[in-house]
């Protein structure tokens, strides 16, 4: 966003004056507003200012955390054997688990409350 001239918004708020019918002719009162509007024109520039240093900030710190999640949860690299090449994992990126138990995926039958 473009930076707000003090003019401009001193111009633009007296000729919105004149259409009210409020005419700023030179005297304190107008002083004062234009000080007003140049106060504002401050405000607001060093605000979009902040905001945008703010941005740069939050967006750096947001790209730390994303490498930092990455490391933390990519996958690692694969174990060499002995002979210097890498081991195969089974099909299905898992060991299989052995038969011991293999009744135990069975659903069980809900029961009800007990009741006495």
């Amino acid at each position: 966003m473009k930076p707000i001239n003090k003019e401009e918004l001193y111009q633009n708020l007296s000729e919105f004056l004149k259409t009210k019918g409020v005419n700023l002719q030179d005297g304190s009162y107008s002083r004062g507003i234009h000080a007003g509007c140049s106060f504002l024109a401050d405000a607001i520039n060093l605000s979009q200012a902040g905001l945008k240093r703010a941005k740069t900030e939050i967006e750096k710190q947001l790209d730390q955390a994303r490498q930092i999640i990455h490391q933390k949860t990519a996958p690692k690299s694969r174990a060499k054997s002995a002979n210097g090449q890498k081991t195969k994992r089974p099909e299905g990126g898992r060991a299989r688990a052995s038969n011991k138990g293999a009744n135990s995926n069975r659903k069980m039958p809900k029961r009800g409350p007990k009741r006495c």
